[in-house]
């Protein structure tokens, strides 16, 4: 008995002493859970060290920095396949002009034939441009538009390695094709990374973050500046458009008593590009190895011109930005480039667009043929082509003028060199094979590129400048603009057997109508005359996907959705829908100061976006339990 109340006792005893271990124990794990969930909200809570304002800055100049590289990527990939586009052609050509080596190479394949018809494909085909142009751009976007059309001109580079009629015909009309849409693509896409410089700039505006209009002249600087740096750097192209000649060609020439022999005059004094001019040019034949050798280097930088495009060069438009553009119907995007020829400032313009065409495509042909080739000789011909290209490349730095002068000023001082040059071409007397006229040639081409500089950067800047606020207009208004062009190139195409004089006088012609036109377009504009814009049409997007759901389809119009609202909810009661329409007006003003605010992706947005999501949630909770009280009263 003894024992066992002694065995109770000791039971008791450890009891008593293991109870303090068990809530030293349970403490503990208070203690630990405590600690646990400060280090939590430690980590989840706002860091000292971390500065919004800070990164926010940050993000947006690598935003910044992230446009210009776009231009410059832009830039450079139109220099690069011009480069060999036109190198390739002109190596082209005068081996295929060559007798000696039509016959020796190719027999009776008739490379004379096949060169007019590659010809007429290059030069007739961008007549049709303006009915697909803005569909390839709209269907394709921007980018992938330009990096379509230069794989294009890569593909006339490889035809040259096989050299038959179902070869380089067709290649010859797909860059026909291609033109139109590569240069349409190229001026939106500058002018559109001037748009977006502005608003990485100045993100903080509420015009900016609501993705609003663009205040009107907002971003006149930014285009003036990148058109400015984008024609810099094309110029460049008719440098190294010339180092095939140069390099290959240049020593397989024959000298000027041979290739000048029986021609009799030059200059303004000739019909048609050089009469008389000897059809055998070169004193031996290129070896095939060393064509092919060259045509490979030419290869080459075509794929690296594709590589820049599709590596380098951002998106021109956002991606809800591009089903907008494309949303408005097939029909409305094919018809309002007509339409906007309502516009007066682009019918006064289209004289500028058409000499614009014709001076460019005389400097390398009329010019340097007629004048250059038939004074000074083959061998002369790409010095006078490098000096034009550095002259036009190093004077379209002048356009940055017109951040401090007027926009008249730049096609004002272009058209008064190419004028005073016009007339200096008509009256210059000049004679074959006389290389004392080399110092006056180059001088004229010198000035000659100072006029195209200013008339290209011109033209391109002051439509920027016009339409910089509409930029859903942005490939409408540049088709226009390179369909012009392409007209003018048709034209100088059908002119080529014309006497020399009858061709200055064209272009003496519609340079002064365009100033005229010009004139009278500023004129107006200064007496504030309203111009027609034909309407774009608004987005008709289809409910599918992941991004256009029912409940929040942020393309959505107010009208449309009120619309719904009332044949959704057309049986209930007059409160209950008052309700209703509050609750979903402000849950659509809410998504959009979430969604519509620039740079969703920036720190800020980011650390805002669960916060303002789960507050959402909560709001549409207390909303929907009002509705249903409503409903039930």
């Amino acid at each position: 008995m003894e024992a066992c109340e002694r065995e109770e006792l000791v039971v008791d005893a450890d009891h008593l002493a293991a109870a303090p271990n068990g809530i030293e124990n349970e403490l503990l794990d208070v203690g630990e859970e405590d600690h646990m969930q400060g280090q939590m909200e430690e980590f989840l809570g706002p860091q000292a060290e971390y500065n919004e304002e800070e990164e926010e800055r940050k993000y947006y100049r690598r935003k910044r920095l992230g446009v210009i590289k776009n231009v410059l990527a832009a830039s450079v990939g139109a220099m690069i396949v011009y480069s060999v586009y036109m190198g390739l052609l002109q190596m082209q050509l005068i081996l295929h002009y060559d007798m000696t080596y039509r016959e020796v190479k190719y027999s009776n394949l008739g490379l004379v034939d096949i060169d007019r018809k590659m010809l007429m494909g290059i030069n007739v085909t961008p007549i049709i441009g303006l009915l697909y142009t803005p569909i390839l751009i709209r269907f394709l976007g921007t980018k992938w538009m330009m990096f379509l059309a230069s794989g294009i001109y890569a593909l006339f580079v490889s035809t040259n390695y096989w050299e038959r009629y179902y070869t380089l015909v067709p290649s010859a009309v797909a860059i026909g094709v291609a033109i139109v849409p590569f240069w349409a693509s190229l001026g939106n896409y500058i002018t559109r990374m001037a748009q977006q410089y502005y608003e990485y700039v100045n993100y903080r505006e509420e015009h900016v973050q609501e993705q609003k209009k663009l205040p009107k002249g907002a971003c006149h600087s930014y285009i003036i500046v990148f058109q400015s740096v984008f024609h810099m750097i094309y110029h460049l192209s008719f440098v190294f458009a010339e180092f095939p000649m140069l390099f290959v060609l240049n020593g397989h020439l024959r000298e000027n008593d041979h290739i000048l022999y029986n021609v009799k005059g030059c200059g303004a004094n000739i019909s048609g590009v050089i009469p008389g001019f000897n059809s055998t040019v070169l004193l031996n034949l290129p070896r095939s190895m060393l064509l092919i050798q060259v045509e490979s280097v030419l290869m080459g930088f075509a794929f690296l011109a594709m590589l820049i495009f599709l590596l380098l060069c951002g998106a021109a438009y956002r991606p809800t930005e591009e089903i907008d553009l494309r949303s408005i119907g097939w029909g409305n995007i094919f018809q309002l480039p007509f339409k906007h020829f309502r516009d007066y400032r682009l019918r006064l313009l289209c004289p500028f667009f058409i000499y614009s065409g014709f001076e460019s495509l005389f400097a390398v042909t009329g010019f340097s043929l007629s004048y250059g080739v038939c004074v000074l000789g083959l061998k002369k011909l790409w010095l006078l082509i490098v000096v034009y290209g550095l002259s036009c490349s190093v004077f379209s730095s002048l356009s940055l003028c017109l951040l401090r002068l007027p926009r008249w000023l730049c096609l004002a001082a272009g058209a008064a060199v190419h004028i005073v040059l016009l007339a200096t071409l008509l009256a210059l007397p000049l004679y074959r094979d006389k290389p004392e006229y080399l110092g006056p040639l180059l001088v004229i081409s010198v000035l000659w590129g100072l006029g195209t500089a200013l008339i290209k950067t011109g033209v391109n800047t002051l439509l920027g400048m016009l339409y910089a606020e509409d930029k859903e207009r942005l490939d409408f208004i540049y088709t226009i603009f390179h369909w012009w062009q392409a007209i003018a190139i048709f034209i100088v195409y059908l002119w080529s057997n014309l006497p020399m004089r009858a061709k200055l006088s064209i272009l003496l012609a519609t340079l002064l109508l365009a100033c005229y036109c010009y004139w009278l377009m500023e004129r107006r504009i200064a007496s504030k005359k309203p111009y027609r814009l034909p309407r774009i049409p608004r987005p008709r997007h289809k409910v599918k996907g992941y991004r256009y759901l029912e409940e929040d389809n942020s393309d959505e119009s107010d009208s449309e959705k009120s619309e719904e609202d009332d044949d959704d909810d057309g049986d209930r009661n007059e409160d209950g829908e008052h309700v209703v329409e509050e609750m979903r007006a402000e849950d659509r003003e809410e998504e959009g100061q979430d969604a519509g605010v620039l740079g969703a992706d920036s720190p800020g947005a980011r650390r805002r976006g669960p916060e303002g999501h789960r507050r959402r949630r909560e709001d549409a909770h207390v909303k929907e339990e009002e509705r249903e009280e409503c409903e039930q009263w």
